[in-house]
């Protein structure tokens, strides 16, 4: 179906779904989409065992319906994904894209038995979309708005619209359907409260129903993006909106997406990975990190915007604090789940205390093409010791390789109370050689 109007030029969205239809498909794109979906089905599983995913598991199985409903089922997978903070993160968007993506695709090819190569082509469409938008936005955008939650209906609707083959057309009044219910802000941050799982699943549910309402003949602004009163105008004040369509031959987003290894919000990796480098050079040389006096970490802007939180009150609140994480990363063997906890945070508190946090040059202007820090300790004696990052662990400049990548999922499916996880690792993996999707219960 065309669209209703005759502009004399495409809009960015109808140039998007172009461009990202025209993008070649290689096996290692598939394999890498492949290690991005167990990521997040990992992630969704372990979200379970959490106090929001009890809550969302509840109210799933109170009100779910005989029938299946793929928008409702990505919700509840998305909002599972965003849970524990270890999902992947694109940098130079601030975008979670699997946590969005992955359920919409998951959800849909279910029960349209769909071939492993449909279901990964759509994840890198939609990685695609929800992350070309995300590098357009422009900084001011994310210190108001959740970036996942408003950019990542885009990449919904384009994976969803890959599944149902759409037209290029029905495709982009997708995109315009999605992109007018673009919403979520930071404001659950000065409480702790459970809205950002909220935006992962909303942001899946929407790009599945505009692409579903679009088979259907349901129309869509077509200039979303770039209208006088659309997206752009209204959520970002420093919207650079060429770059939705910026280097149309580059490697595909997904491939230049960051995994995280450590569950908290990813502003605190650099900073972790410094700190745990400095942990075992003190200890290394005889030094006892408990000794250490104080500790000042300079990174960028944004960082401080979202993570700057000196006193942790809950597991929540201490992944998203940089002298929480900071502190863990020196005086605890590990920076893992139980390195947020009660007994963690009491142990960490005093020396969070004395950890001062600064943006500064080069991290600030690097941002957001390079997420950096710098830890610097002063030890009780006098003595200093300072690590550097320009990227952290994870990062497409210092990937986790495919063994980190599975022994990572399996920790998660692990955690998530999965009895045979090898099984779901094998059929994952499986998709890159375009086996059928795997049967999981997610809730």
């Amino acid at each position: 179906m065309n669209a209703p109007h005759s502009p004399s030029a495409p809009s960015l969205t109808e140039t998007l779904v172009a461009l990202i239809r025209a993008k070649p498909v290689t096996q290692n794109d598939l394999d890498a989409a492949a290690l991005f979906t167990l990521d997040a089905v990992a992630n969704s599983l372990a979200g379970r065992n959490s106090g929001p995913g009890k809550v969302l598991s509840d109210w799933w199985r109170s009100s779910s319906n005989t029938a299946p409903d793929p928008g409702r089922e990505a919700f509840l997978m998305a909002a599972l994904c965003h849970i524990l903070e270890t999902d992947d993160l694109h940098r130079e968007s601030v975008v979670h894209p699997g946590c969005v993506v992955v359920p919409a695709v998951w959800s849909l090819a279910r029960s349209r038995n769909m071939s492993g190569r449909q279901v990964l082509t759509a994840i890198l469409q939609g990685f695609e979309a929800a992350t070309r938008v995300g590098m357009a936005v422009g900084p001011e955008h994310y210190r108001i708005w959740h970036n996942t939650a408003t950019c990542g209906p885009f990449g919904s609707a384009m994976a969803a619209a890959s599944l149902l083959d759409l037209s290029d057309a029905e495709a982009a009044h997708a995109l315009g359907n999605a992109g007018s219910q673009s919403s979520g802000l930071w404001e659950f941050l000065e409480t702790g409260a459970m809205t950002k799982h909220l935006h992962a699943g909303h942001a899946a549910e929407a790009g599945i129903r505009s692409a579903e309402l679009a088979a259907f003949g349901f129309t869509g602004p077509p200039k979303i993006l770039e209208g006088e009163k659309g997206f752009f105008r209204a959520a970002c004040p420093d919207a650079d909106p060429e770059a939705v369509i910026r280097e149309p031959g580059a490697p595909w987003q997904l491939t230049r997406t960051s995994i995280k290894p450590w569950p908290s919000c990813r502003h605190t990796h650099p900073a972790i990975d410094a700190a745990e480098e400095l942990r075992t050079r003190l200890i290394a040389n005889g030094k006892n990190p408990a000794n250490i006096r104080e500790v000042e970490v300079a990174t960028y802007r944004a960082a401080l915007d979202v993570c700057n939180r000196p006193r942790a009150a809950t597991d929540y609140e201490a992944k998203f604090s940089l002298q929480h994480t900071v502190a863990a990363a020196l005086l605890l063997p590990e920076v893992n789940f139980e390195a947020f906890g009660p007994e963690a945070r009491e142990c960490c508190a005093d020396l969070a205390l004395r950890v001062t946090v600064t943006a500064a040059e080069p991290w600030a202007s690097a941002y957001p093409r390079s997420w950096g820090g710098r830890v610097r300790v002063r030890m009780a004696d006098g003595d200093e010791a300072e690590a550097e990052r320009t990227n952290a662990k994870g990062d497409p400049e210092a990937p986790l390789d495919r063994s980190e990548m599975i022994a990572k999922a399996d920790m998660l499916l692990s955690h998530g109370g999965v009895s045979a996880p090898q099984s779901i690792i094998d059929g994952i993996l499986a998709l890159a050689c375009d086996a059928p999707l795997p049967r999981i219960d997610l809730a």
